[in-house]
């Protein structure tokens, strides 16, 4: 028994350090948000009840059928429906029947409505993939955040490595007379700020994985990591597309665009919806009906001699002519040409709101691509001047306080080159994102 329940202790163990130790990749926290998220769910569901009204508009089209039955007692003076005599007594009256419509003519608006429908359906999902399109672009800026504190994370942590030995041989050289106690101080002075530093970073990273976590919807926020993988500027040839290529292909693939020509299209159906209401609907029916009479006075013939002998059917037209209904239908009609209008003006203003976004990002992405070049020459530089006051300082050339400016440059260099990296990443993926590229290929 003990060894079944160690076993099953360390299972337990096992499964609960292992989900500890996950790390999650970018696609893996891209499928988890676009499958958890609300926004998308509720999407969704529009997406569905849509779908239904499609079904109601293809309804439209299908004729009518309903059944219909009674029966009913009566005490006293009545009426025979059969010999339409004057009876007294209690009687018996069983109905039933069927009828059936069909709309043959009304303005055209079943198809509109059809029509309409589907156009619903298409602007349901647009808005569905413009939604994970978004939340996907949030997901991997929040994940390279991480990946960048990370990173800074490191070069701090090794910085102070640095510099601990640093302090080992400064104290060594101010034990031995060669260096003045202030040099040791310095560097005692850079050490702690340099830890600081490193705490800051700690809570950063710590607070980017709690972002993410809370856009994932994921409670565990210590337990939660991504994956250590080193993201270096992925190769493209994005920047070498004139923008107006880009805009090209964007306003194809953007899904806000797609929407405000979708919703534009919505809006003529709806006027033409509307001026249906205004011409005469003509509409055929056919109604079937029969009934059975009782009562205890003379002989009633049989159930189904009755039934046979009482049936009736009845076929007919209604044509209806609107001629006045308080302005209604013309003030209906004005309103959806102002809605039409409208959502053109919104079509018009999508497109320059996306030229203006591509010109943007373009513009800020060659502007990260050139920062990125400019921090790494300025590190290359920075190095090779440290290593140079590196070695003045070890043979006494050099004070602590030029010393560590140099170290300084250095370490300020190296976060550049770290934050410069990130941002032309995101800003480069975006601009592709708007070319079509998924937004999770980072290699």
């Amino acid at each position: 028994m003990k060894i079944k329940l160690t076993l099953i202790l360390f299972t337990v163990f096992g499964l609960v350090a292992q989900a500890q130790q996950k790390k999650w990749t970018l696609q893996e926290c891209v499928d988890y948000a676009l499958e958890k998220n609300i926004s998308i769910k509720q999407s969704e569901l529009d997406l569905k009840t849509s779908e239904i009204n499609k079904k109601d508009a293809i309804g439209n089209f299908l004729p009518t059928l309903n059944a219909n039955a009674g029966h009913s007692w009566s005490i006293g003076l009545g009426q025979d429906p059969v010999t339409f005599s004057a009876v007294n007594a209690t009687t018996k009256n069983l109905s039933g029947g069927i009828n059936s419509g069909i709309n043959l003519y009304d303005g055209l608006r079943n198809v509109n409505q059809l029509h309409r429908s589907n156009l619903e359906i298409l602007a349901s999902q647009y808005r569905l993939d413009n939604m994970k399109d978004d939340i996907s672009l949030l997901v991997a800026n929040s994940f390279l955040q991480i990946l960048f504190g990370k990173e800074q994370l490191k070069v701090l942590q090794g910085q102070n490595i640095v510099s601990t030995e640093e302090l080992k041989r400064t104290q060594e050289l101010v034990d031995a007379g060669v260096l003045p106690r202030g040099d040791l101080l310095e560097i005692q002075a850079t050490l702690a700020t340099q830890e600081q530093q490193i705490v800051n970073a700690e809570n950063a990273v710590l607070l980017s994985k709690i972002n993410l976590a809370q856009v994932l919807l994921i409670e565990d926020y210590e337990g939660f990591d991504i994956a250590d993988v080193q993201y270096e500027v992925p190769p493209t040839s994005i920047l070498n597309e004139l923008p107006a290529v880009i805009i090209s292909k964007a306003k194809e693939t953007r899904k806000d665009i797609l929407i405000a020509q979708t919703n534009a299209e919505i809006a003529e159906d709806n006027l033409k919806i509307a001026k249906g209401a205004l011409q005469p609907t003509l509409r055929g029916s056919y109604s079937f009906s029969s009934n059975y009479f009782t009562s205890g006075l003379f002989d009633t013939p049989n159930f189904e001699t009755q039934i046979t002998d009482n049936k009736n059917h009845n076929f007919g037209v209604n044509l209806s002519i609107p001629i006045f209904n308080g302005f209604a239908g013309k003030n209906n009609v004005k309103r959806n040409q102002i809605n039409l209008e409208r959502s053109k003006i919104q079509l018009e203003q999508a497109n320059l709101d996306l030229e203006s976004t591509v010109y943007q990002a373009y513009n800020d992405t060659k502007g990260a691509k050139k920062a990125y070049e400019a921090a790494l020459k300025t590190l290359t530089a920075r190095k090779e001047a440290f290593t140079y006051s590196q070695e003045r300082y070890n043979v006494g050339l050099l004070n602590a306080f030029d010393f560590n400016q140099s170290r300084t440059q250095l370490e300020t260099a190296e976060s550049d080159v770290i934050r410069t990296k990130y941002d032309y990443i995101f800003k480069l993926k975006v601009l592709e994102y708007y070319f079509g590229i998924p937004i999770t290929n980072l290699n």
